[in-house]
């Protein structure tokens, strides 16, 4: 960072990879909390050497420089005060004779980053540090085993746990659209040994995943779920019903991801062909950038947290929420290739189908939706889930137009209730309980606050809630999303 961008941080409001601290003569003991959240999310500068005051900053300058920098960077090489040895590097600056120390702390590779316990693990959400919530930090333990939990073999299994149906169309899937696949024409046993659904005879987590039987998968990955539903609204409180339409529970991805593009042709436009998913491998309709969203979301998702994947079609967009956060920075989304599979295993089945990208995350073929529609394909992502948000365009037609009408794509930039942006503006970057919220909102009636301000900015995207899992945890609390965070901003 050279001298004249450290100005214009300077001169700006907000930053989520920034943090000024005065440091006049020692260490502030709080900006270890701020080293925690810098290395658990995606890096940032700490300058010591400036005062904050409201939102105007006074360069006041540190006075034992070489201490300073060698206190902050023994803390972080010593490995006593956080549970993995940190690295940081400095800058100085030199303002009217007073020394500024800037120091840029990565993200680190190995998370969660804590001081002394878990509990004081922090992460970083608009413009300041926030402790992490046990869902978050259970979220970058399991990330830390991404890789290679999908291919874990489970002790007692056999191919016989394995679904024969979704055995017999996964194949035969295989036979129409990858002819040339080595492995095809193998025997059962033979061909789940090839491509790793199972291995020495025993199933791995990923091939029980995609192709096993209800109570198998339900053993062994007890919060297996990909819950799909069509929303005749823009959201769940303006929808004259909950859904219209709800995919029960399947045995496996497999079964769950047929059923589900099925049900998304009806929204979109998409050339007829006699296949079973009536899909081309390279048709480039909306059919198919959706089917690479799809693809995404069931190869990529965290299946080991208590949330589950989410697929939901309202009247204006298609959302595909996923547990598990992208794996690499979202600012590199559109201009850079990632290949950095959460599970390896499931991915490689889709691609032996060819219904995934060989390379990344298929971000491109997603993106084809813009050029087809007109309307925008957003991702958000926090630490604990990650989004897709298919924008209805001009060029959409089928059943979601015939659902709402023109009048509903006219709108498709949904206005944000106020109610919705009152809660969110309250919010901001700290964590609530509805008691809490109540009192600061001035409001008495909890069922009003509930149906109005609090399940539509949960339903939508904005809030999220410490304990996902459990709504009615007693220590349950509500903080903003990325979506929530760009609301306030």
């Amino acid at each position: 960072m050279t001298k004249e961008e450290l100005l214009q941080k300077l001169s700006e409001i907000e930053w989520d990879d920034f943090e000024c601290k005065r440091a006049q003569d020692k260490l502030p003991e709080d900006v270890w909390s701020t080293v925690s959240a810098f290395s658990n999310t995606s890096g940032g500068w700490i300058i010591f050497g400036v005062k904050q005051q409201g939102r105007s900053f006074e360069i006041t300058g540190v006075n034992n420089g070489e201490k300073t920098e060698s206190d902050f960077l023994n803390t972080l090489r010593n490995g006593q005060k956080f549970n993995m040895r940190l690295t940081a590097r400095g800058q100085k600056y030199i303002f009217d004779g007073k020394l500024v120390l800037a120091f840029f702390v990565p993200s680190s590779i190995v998370k969660p980053i804590y001081i002394g316990n878990p509990i004081n693990t922090y992460i970083r959400t608009g413009s300041g540090d926030r402790r992490a919530t046990e869902t978050e930090v259970m979220a970058m333990m399991r990330d830390q085993a991404f890789g290679s939990k999908s291919e874990q073999v489970v002790e007692g299994t056999s191919i016989n746990d394995l679904n024969k149906s979704s055995l017999e169309t996964y194949r035969n899937h295989i036979r129409n659209d990858n002819p040339t696949f080595p492995y095809k024409d193998l025997s059962d046993e033979q061909f789940c040994e090839k491509v790793g659904i199972s291995k020495d005879g025993q199933l791995t987590i990923g091939g029980i995943l995609m192709l096993g039987q209800r109570d198998i998968v339900q053993r062994h990955i007890s919060n297996f779920w990909i819950d799909y539903l069509e929303i005749p609204g823009k959201s769940l409180a303006d929808a004259q019903v909950r859904y219209s339409f709800r995919m029960q529970e399947q045995d496996n991805i497999w079964e769950s991801y047929q059923i589900i593009l099925q049900r998304l042709r009806n929204f979109v436009d998409a050339p007829y062909e006699a296949r079973p998913d009536g899909v081309g491998v390279e048709d480039e309709s909306q059919l198919y950038a959706l089917r690479e969203g799809l693809t995404n979301c069931c190869a990529h998702a965290d299946y080991f947290s208590p949330m589950h994947p989410t697929i939901r079609v309202f009247a204006d967009r298609i959302e595909l929420q996923n547990p598990g956060r992208f794996m690499f920075p979202l600012s590199e989304l559109r201009t850079q290739i990632h290949s950095i599979p959460r599970n390896p295993n499931l991915i490689k089945f889709f691609r032996y189908a060819k219904l995934g990208e060989n390379a990344g995350y298929g971000i491109d073929k997603m993106l084809i939706w813009e050029k087809l529609t007109k309307g925008k394909v957003e991702f958000t992502s926090d630490l604990v889930c990650s989004t897709i948000t298919y924008w209805f365009g001009e060029q959409v037609s089928g059943q979601a137009g015939g659902q709402a009408g023109e009048q509903v794509r006219e709108q498709a930039g949904e206005q944000v209730r106020e109610q919705v942006r009152r809660l969110v503006n309250v919010i901001r970057e700290d964590a609530y309980t509805v008691s809490d919220l109540l009192r600061i909102l001035h409001l008495k009636g909890r069922r009003n606050f509930l149906e109005n301000y609090l399940n539509p900015a949960i339903e939508e995207g904005y809030v999220l809630r410490a304990y996902p899992d459990k709504p009615k945890h007693p220590n349950q609390r509500y903080y903003l999303s990325e979506k929530g965070l760009k609301l306030v901003k």
